[in-house]
């Protein structure tokens, strides 16, 4: 199967093709399938793709990798007329990678996606690489803790850190759509994302916008809630593994705390009445089925990246001012 992945780069078409006989034959053996059983249901009992489908993706994610490094021969890259008109006179002739790859992204909606370049962050192994993060709920069991509990939790845990303003950040997905949203303290913002952004996308994406709102203003201390768990452990210890998003993160974060910014992060449970969190809850919902949008294209270029793969434009559709005491949140 190593092979069936690879052939998009180093083999003809016709050998590609011949090796889904090899790959329907192992799928056979290893589930005991009969020579009959259609091939579609092979992949459904194996929990395997195609090997066209694996050929696709594997495509599409070098062709973002490409987007993302300004150094690769082939950033740059614009296909020459004459193979393209070559290509059109002659069908036999075998597309181009480009050719492939862009009748893939139109038929997944991935044309319009604009890609930065990924952040070189230079990860030394004698240097501590992560942002730490707050979480006074820790020794309580969600399943057994009442929300009133939680409630007078947080209202203790504002007392202790009433000097930093609070910042509430949430996602949404449904099928047809993903959302953010960020709830500062007289105004709210809520954003589409492209449909095939993943709810950890989303959820980290509030947290750098949230950050990258914060920046305009003069140096405060300021605390962010999320009740995304794995997006704040995410950030607690970078690799070269990380989704790219953490990285423009603590970057962005270092850079405020030069400028005199204090900046803490805090999880806090979902759905237990944090007004907040469940505010930022409803717009992210709201975002994720309003129809009537506006087009925010000055974020485009400091949010997108090659993974996450956000639409070129955020669709900015709830921007609304509202005052609520500190207290309160």
């Amino acid at each position: 199967m190593g092979l069936g992945d690879r052939s998009v780069f180093v083999l003809y078409k016709k050998l590609s093709l011949d090796c889904n006989p090899i790959h329907h034959s192992a799928l056979r053996l290893c589930s005991g399938a009969f020579r009959t059983s259609p091939v579609e249901s092979l992949y459904v009992e194996c929990c395997e793709p195609s090997l066209d489908y694996r050929r696709t993706l594997l495509a599409i994610h070098f062709y973002f990798k490409i987007l993302s490094h300004p150094g690769h021969p082939f950033h740059t890259h614009r296909q020459s007329q004459l193979i393209l008109r070559l290509q059109r006179a002659r069908p036999s002739v075998i597309p181009s990678f480009f050719t492939r790859v862009s009748k893939f992204l139109n038929s997944f909606n991935l044309d319009s996606v604009q890609v930065v370049p990924t952040i070189k962050y230079h990860l030394t192994p004698w240097n501590f690489h992560g942002l730490n993060f707050l979480n006074p709920f820790k020794t309580f069991d969600k399943a057994n803790t009442a929300p009133e509990i939680y409630q007078q939790l947080f209202a203790d845990h504002r007392d202790v850190y009433q000097n930093f303003i609070p910042i509430f950040t949430n996602g949404s997905k449904c099928s047809s759509c993903t959302s953010f949203a960020c709830v500062f303290i007289n105004s709210t913002l809520s954003f589409q994302l492209h449909p095939s952004c993943f709810i950890f996308t989303a959820e980290i994406t509030a947290i750098l916008h949230a950050l990258s709102q914060i920046s305009s203003g003069p140096p405060d201390n300021y605390i962010i809630y999320s009740d995304s768990l794995s997006a704040l452990e995410s950030m607690t210890s970078l690799n070269r593994f990380s989704h790219p998003l953490t990285f423009n993160i603590l970057e962005l974060h270092d850079r405020l705390t030069i400028k005199g910014f204090t900046i803490l992060f805090c999880w806090i449970p979902s759905h237990v009445g944090i007004s907040g969190n469940e505010l930022a809850d409803n717009l992210a919902r709201s975002a994720t089925n309003s129809l009537n949008s506006q087009s925010l294209s000055t974020m485009s270029k400091n949010m997108l990246n090659p993974f996450s793969t956000q639409n070129g434009k955020l669709n900015g559709i709830l921007k609304t001012q509202i005052n609520f005491n500190q207290s309160n949140v």
